[in-house]
């Protein structure tokens, strides 16, 4: 049976998985939603004895219907590959009491390897089979990870452009460096004075520019998201929570259909979505805990219900949480208003009006499912450190607010339901601001100096994504106001 996708915010249009993949973003704005969301009607001691790919392709499979089994598993092939540092793809490593799911151990080090691996395979094998002839321009703004992974993964791909767009003083030494110095004669790197929030409005914006549309398409071009809000994005990450609870139930960790709490470090809010699809599918989760830093946002919406961006946007050591916009919110909002697009539509207008709604106290009951908390700086810090001393394991600044959140939720709910932890980024990632947090002492150290002294201490691998970088030759350097993103678009473009 096909599955088809619509909008967020319209009844309208139904349209493919490989068509949804292909636009990216709806044309009234809105995220393309499953109209169902399938059954994982597959057994557990079978998935239990799967590989990683195996894994993905059972679930992609009900999800993106009108991929072939080969075109699908081609996709697998390509993505999941000795990019990896680690045969398993996504290791687990026990802990300080959870289970910490490694999702960084892809080319860039980050959990958005993970997903855009294989969007790139993805979106070219759909403008195949949907006779797309324009090239395809793939429009991102990020807060430091899904920049350099995107990049990464659509760098000199046939018939695909790619633009990133990143706050120029919001990410990390080593996430600017990984970006400005990325290769490929079809990539392009921008920074923008202003913060993410800014970035991905901006980037929006062009994508419901209907002149800028139409110029495009008479010079042969069409806008694609590598962005969460991208379907294509979304339906990978649902695949690593399903291998997380057959790894552990394999490894007699878990019995059979018992439940498991998971823990995201959580700012666009796509990871911990993909986490609620997984439990929509059927797999075995119970609480679904939404770790927030100062930028808690989503905390106080889950605490109060109602979600207001009218506040300051703080810089924080976990910059890829620093959001105020979780784009991917519109898709839970959708689904617990009963799927009404038009209630929907009325909300998410409010938030780009007054920067502010509120759910409704059905809508409330709905979020059952949830449980939201954030950590201080000074929290994740002590928790970085506290997990090395007492295990000598390294966590990464993003894992550690969850690993602070987590401590918080099992002190105020007494619940000792066992708990996966999404570790979403290699500690070497935020090398200073993790050696900070174990000593102080190492304030002296350049940025290299820093990452061989975490080695030491840690007695893991310098990543081969930082051995690159160390020594290479910074290739974008162009800066810009918001209000210039689309000029720098169509100049990088030649029209």
């Amino acid at each position: 049976m096909e599955l088809l996708y619509k909008s967020t915010r319209s009844e309208n249009e139904t349209v493919t998985a490989s068509q949804a993949i292909l636009k990216g973003l709806a044309d009234d704005g809105g995220l393309f939603v499953p109209t169902e969301i399938p059954v994982l009607d597959i057994d557990m001691d079978t998935l239990a004895a799967m590989s990683y790919q195996q894994v993905a392709y059972e679930v992609m499979k009900r999800f993106f219907t009108d991929y072939t089994e080969e075109e699908l598993k081609r996709c697998i092939e390509k993505a999941y590959d000795s990019k990896f540092d680690t045969d398993e793809i996504a290791p687990i490593v026990k802990a300080d009491g959870a289970y910490y799911l490694e999702l960084f151990h892809g080319a860039t080090i980050a959990f958005k390897d993970m997903a855009l691996s294989i969007l790139p395979h993805l979106l070219t094998t759909a403008a195949k089979k949907n006779n797309v002839k324009n090239e395809i321009v793939i429009l991102t703004a990020t807060s430091g990870d899904t920049g350099k992974a995107a990049l990464a993964g659509f760098a000199d791909v046939e018939g695909t452009r790619i633009v990133v767009f990143y706050p120029k003083d919001g990410v990390s030494p080593i996430q600017e460096k990984q970006m400005v110095t990325q290769k490929g004669a079809n990539t392009m790197v921008v920074g923008i004075n202003g913060n993410f929030d800014d970035a991905q409005s901006g980037v929006k914006a062009m994508f419901n520019d209907k002149e800028l549309e139409a110029s495009m398409e008479k010079e042969g071009f069409q806008f694609s998201s590598a962005n969460s809000i991208n379907i294509g994005r979304l339906v990978p990450q649902i695949v690593y929570y399903v291998y997380a609870y057959a790894k552990l139930y394999a490894n007699d960790e878990i019995s059979k259909d018992e439940k498991i709490n998971v823990v995201v470090p959580t700012g666009n809010f796509g990871n911990i979505l993909a986490a609620y699809y997984a439990k929509n599918m059927g797999l075995p989760i119970d609480k679904l805990i939404c770790a927030s830093n100062d930028n808690k946002v989503l905390y106080d919406f889950f605490r109060t219900g109602s979600y207001d961006r009218n506040r300051e946007f703080i810089l924080t050591t976990s910059p890829s949480m620093d959001i105020l916009i979780s784009s991917n919110l519109e898709r839970l909002i959708y689904r617990i208003a009963g799927s009404d697009a038009t209630k929907n539509k009325e909300l998410m207008s409010l938030l780009s009006g007054s920067g502010k709604y509120e759910i409704t106290d059905s809508m409330k009951t709905e979020l059952a499912d949830f449980y939201g908390n954030y950590a201080s700086e000074e929290e994740t810090a002590a928790v970085i450190k506290q997990i090395y001393e007492d295990t000598n394991y390294v966590i990464d600044t993003h894992t550690a607010v969850a690993a602070s959140v987590y401590k918080k939720y099992k002190a105020e709910t007494k619940d000792e339901t066992k708990a996966v932890i999404a570790s979403t980024a290699s500690p070497y990632k935020f090398a200073r601001s993790v050696m900070d947090a174990i000593d102080n002492k190492y304030d002296s150290m350049g940025d290299f100096e820093l990452i061989d002294e975490l080695s030491r201490i840690s007695g893991v691998e310098v990543p081969q994504a930082i051995e690159e970088i160390r020594d290479a030759k910074v290739l974008h350097d162009t800066v810009c106001e918001v209000d210039e993103m689309p000029a720098v678009v169509t100049k990088f473009l030649g029209m």
